[in-house]
């Protein structure tokens, strides 16, 4: 909407003291979720924001999206608010505003905790049939400022009328690699806090079964703070058990992956960048199993 002034208007999108209010429960549960700390809120925009929201969604499009399509996952990314909707800058805001950053640093138990601007793989997140993500935990250190380490993501799910024989469920593995402990549907308007670290598996690896017209939504946002001496590792996907023959390829590919963020870290390389050689490297290789 438009206020008398021209300037653009919004709805209030999330009820911020509502979680402070709860900070000492979620703190707890936060704390003492297994197989990492973490927690699930449900409901968590106010209603008309999360339906303005899954609404404003943008469908894939060369131009705006980056493709990570190579042998560990299947989906694509935006990280331009520009080319979002209102509803969605403004959550984007919210989300990335001190208030909001304090309370997630109060509720994982780090002070200082700081947003990325940059969106730095994070974003919308969007993939569909066929779609999945390994099992993985993710990068350590931003790539791009050699103090950031990586404390938490936030997983807000913008999917309506998702259906279980979709799949897609987000599954939290332990340390080991041997068990799934939990799985989270991706419901609308649930959103997903977790700690990161070097253990912290996760991951949507069997291929998604929706309809051609559904896609699994999602906006990432990840949040930091300021060491000395970082703790550095590259994103490592595994092999679950009975994965067999296919754990080679997994290990192959994150090889690749690796030599990517290097390229990152060291030479500046861009998100945009990685995409267009991933997309040719995925072309090439989708041609060759096709013969």
């Amino acid at each position: 909407m438009t206020s008398e002034t021209g300037k653009e208007t919004l709805s209030p999108v999330l009820d911020i003291a509502r979680l402070e209010k709860d900070l000492g429960t979620l703190h707890s549960i936060y704390q003492s979720a297994t197989p990492y700390p973490h927690v699930v809120l449900d409901n968590f925009l106010e209603p008309g924001a999360a339906e303005a929201a899954i609404k404003e969604f943008p469908p894939i499009d060369p131009e705006n999206w980056n493709n990570y399509l190579h042998a560990n996952e299947r989906k694509f990314s935006n990280t331009d608010p520009a080319t979002w909707g209102p509803t969605l800058r403004g959550i984007l805001e919210v989300l990335n505003s001190p208030r909001f950053v304090q309370f997630v640093g109060e509720l994982i138990g780090v002070e200082n905790l700081i947003a990325d601007p940059s969106l730095e793989g994070g974003g919308l997140h969007q993939s569909s049939a066929g779609g999945f993500l390994n099992i993985h935990a993710d990068y350590t250190v931003h790539p791009h400022n050699r103090k950031w380490q990586r404390r938490a993501n936030i997983l807000l799910y913008l999917n309506d009328a998702w259906k279980p024989e979709y799949g897609g469920d987000l599954e939290l593995w332990d340390a080991d690699m041997k068990h799934c402990v939990e799985k989270v549907s991706p419901l609308a308007n649930r959103v997903l806090i977790f700690t990161t670290d070097r253990t912290s598996f996760h991951g949507h690896p069997e291929p998604m079964r929706c309809p051609a017209n559904v896609a699994r939504r999602s906006l990432a946002l990840y949040y930091f703070s300021v060491e000395e001496d970082p703790f550095i590792k590259s994103t490592e996907y595994r092999a679950r058990p009975g994965d067999g023959a296919h754990s080679i390829l997994i290990y192959a590919d994150t090889q690749m992956l690796r030599a990517f963020d290097w390229a990152k870290r060291q030479l500046g390389a861009s998100d945009q960048t990685a995409s267009k050689i991933l997309g040719y490297y995925d072309r090439i290789r989708r041609r060759g199993t096709s013969r």
